[in-house]
């Protein structure tokens, strides 16, 4: 989280106009290609468990480490990584990790092209689940390397219109969904990917909204990939 390594595919044409399954609408996923189709992502989301949502009490950024740290040891922070695969036309300076201007050519949550200028940016890296969600469904529990890890992991970044991220807020997807509906099934498929990785549980409500946008697009691939589950042992979260 080039912008998008791997293509979302729809079953059907008449399907993807009217549900929000569009071709090359995978972005955000990790980059590796994903797994083969023909339901895979209905059959991951009902093996999630179904758990009500514990309480936020004891959240905050810092359990999950500082930000962006450079948990793949490439020298460049998560934050670069993540613009560097997302944008286009992207410019550096003093190296190749500092991304100071891109296009995000479409961003995925609205539809829109936006420009990227460091230092005064409309570009946001949203935690497609985000870190208080996951907090409220098993995160407060784990290590703290692999909360580190969660929020590194660029399978769960991806490049967005900042409006649209902070209007998403730490909503799940019973409570929120990409402005964009071509976007919905790759963003929901995200997240699936994500809370099957990481042992993540759903609501009951968010379980059924999931199957809800998923049952729309049945051959949606489930993306794959990313980083380990754990991040090396120098890196420290409260």
């Amino acid at each position: 989280m080039t912008r998008l390594k791997s293509a979302t595919v729809c079953a059907v044409v008449v399907l993807a106009a009217a549900t929000g399954c569009k071709s090359g609408q995978d972005k955000g996923a990790s980059g590796p290609e994903p797994k083969s189709g023909g339901g895979v992502v209905l059959t991951a989301v009902k093996a999630l468990p179904v758990k009500g949502r514990a309480p936020k009490t004891g959240y905050s950024r810092e359990r999950f480490g500082s930000a962006w740290a450079d948990t793949d040891s490439n020298s460049c922070d998560t934050r670069d990584d993540i613009l560097k695969r997302d944008l286009k036309d992207v410019k550096f300076t003093g190296g190749t990790c500092k991304v100071t201007y891109g296009l995000l050519d479409p961003d995925p949550y609205s539809g829109k092209d936006i420009t990227y200028r460091r230092g005064a940016s409309k570009v946001d890296i949203d935690h497609v689940v985000a870190l208080s969600d996951a907090w409220q469904k098993g995160a407060k529990y784990w290590d703290a390397n692999k909360r580190i890890a969660l929020a590194n992991d660029p399978l769960n970044l991806i490049a967005v219109d900042a409006s649209a991220n902070r209007g998403k807020g730490d909503g799940d997807a019973a409570t929120w969904l990409p402005p964009d509906k071509d976007y919905r099934c790759s963003y929901v498929a995200t997240q699936v990917a994500v809370k099957k990785k990481y042992g993540l549980w759903v609501t009951s409500g968010e379980k059924a909204a999931m199957e809800k946008v998923l049952t729309a697009c049945p051959n949606q691939k489930l993306p794959s990939g990313g980083n380990p589950t754990e991040a090396p042992a120098r890196f420290k979260a409260r």
